[in-house]
């Protein structure tokens, strides 16, 4: 980390960023080693919770260029899933306000305010930062799904029922880069419950939010509460409203759309038939669904956002559902795939996305493995059909690895994946 609180994002450009996800990790080696050990290294949480808040400053300070509460990261990680390179100046002009960044942050927060909660049952001093932490994420939920109200345009789309980014130009104009991409589901990572057992021990944390609740009614919508069965309330904070998760999920869990036999794609297949175009000073800016390897080396090389399944944002999302699930229980149904008039809760919709993500790599009845594709040699050679390796991205059609085959730290969360089906 820079004195700055900046994060270098990859070894050949340092000033640029990848998606916020130390806290997520933080807390989940946290948590991993609390429920193993028995015994919670607070220090630990403390040491990197400090770290935390100076990269969370420099992301507000850095990459909100209009103080909206509405991000503007760049490359983030997903090299070519955008109309334009955005790591670099915009052809147009201008900057994207982007639905994926701003997610980042909204799930940021949460991360952050789980932690600060966890700190201030020792130390109470942590419940003012909690504080800061819930109504930041309340001022991003709003942002996301209420800036044209504030002279911009939202990034939600309420014909569409999706988020998207929108390119806001010199002359004030605002356009919604209408591509269904990862970028639209991303808003899911950014939820978070509230147990009444930290309010009923924060006495002073929840008092302050209360009071911004009550006096502040328009960010009501991405503050929910519920009845627990022993009477006590539950509250959910979430960028995606109860009334807009099951829009969101219809398009997810579409066959010819996102749900793929071996998981999310992170294009939308929509866009095989009906790719998105558009023309800059005569030039052709297009993104076609291409479910394997990149045709094209522009925006970070062979690394392909444009239709594999790519395993972190998969596993996001699975969690995602299971913090759903908790707050709705069997509240929230939905169909399985879309238009299928099979309904699911959200803990089993996220248990067949598990499943479909395990296929890429098991074999039935030691028929081929789709992680392997149509290579012969580790399909059916004995020496080598059992060393199955963990690929950067899978074809979004047949679950074929592609990209650098090493990725034994995110895609290795397929283990964990494993685990959950066994049980």
């Amino acid at each position: 980390m820079y004195p700055n609180g900046q994060i270098p994002a990859y070894e050949w450009k340092f000033d640029d960023v990848n998606p916020p996800v130390h806290a997520w990790a933080a807390w989940r080696v946290y948590k991993i080693e609390q429920r193993i050990r028995g015994v919670a290294d607070h220090g630990f949480l403390e040491r990197i919770f400090h770290k935390l808040l100076l990269n969370f400053t420099w992301w507000v300070n850095r990459k909100d260029a209009d103080g909206k509460n509405v991000f503007q990261g760049g490359f983030l990680g997903l090299d070519n899933i955008g109309v334009f390179d955005r790591s670099s100046p915009l052809p147009t002009g201008g900057h994207i306000e982007q639905s994926d960044v701003t997610s980042w942050m909204g799930m940021f927060c949460l991360n952050m305010l789980a932690i600060a909660l966890e700190l201030a049952k020792q130390d109470r001093a942590y419940s003012d930062i909690a504080s800061k932490f819930f109504e930041h994420f309340a001022y991003i939920s709003h942002a996301m799904n209420h800036l044209g109200k504030d002279g911009g345009m939202s990034l939600w789309d309420e014909e569409d029922g999706f988020y998207y980014d929108v390119l806001s130009l010199p002359n004030g104009e605002h356009r919604k880069l209408k591509v269904r991409s990862m970028v639209g589901l991303i808003p899911l990572f950014a939820v978070q419950t509230i147990e009444p057992e930290i309010l009923e021990v924060l006495p002073g944390f929840r008092r302050r939010m209360q009071w911004f609740i009550e006096n502040r009614p328009e960010f009501h919508k991405h503050v929910a509460f519920k009845r627990r069965s022993d009477g006590k309330v539950r509250q959910l904070l979430s960028i995606v409203s109860q009334e807009q998760l099951p829009r969101v999920l219809k398009l997810m869990l579409d066959e010819s759309e996102f749900l793929s036999p071996h998981g999310i794609r992170s294009l939308s297949r929509f866009h095989k038939d009906h790719p998105y175009v558009m023309h800059v000073n005569g030039d052709e800016h297009r993104v076609d669904y291409q479910p394997a390897e990149s045709d094209s080396w522009m925006f970070g090389g062979n690394s392909n956002w444009r239709g594999p399944v790519w395993f972190p944002v998969n596993y996001l999302l699975i969690e995602s559902l299971q913090k759903f699930h908790h707050y709705f229980g069997n509240d929230v149904k939905v169909h399985f795939p879309t238009g299928s008039g099979r309904q699911l809760d959200l803990w089993n919709v996220a248990a067949e996305i598990s499943r479909r993500l395990n296929r890429l790599f098991l074999s039935e009845e030691n028929g081929p493995r789709p992680v392997f594709g149509s290579n012969g040699k580790f399909q059916t050679d004995p020496h080598w059909r059992g060393h199955i390796p963990f690929h950067e991205y899978f074809n979004g059609d047949t679950g074929e690895g592609l990209g650098a085959s090493h990725q034994t730290g995110w895609t290795g969360l397929v283990a964990k994946l494993l685990e959950q089906s066994g049980v």
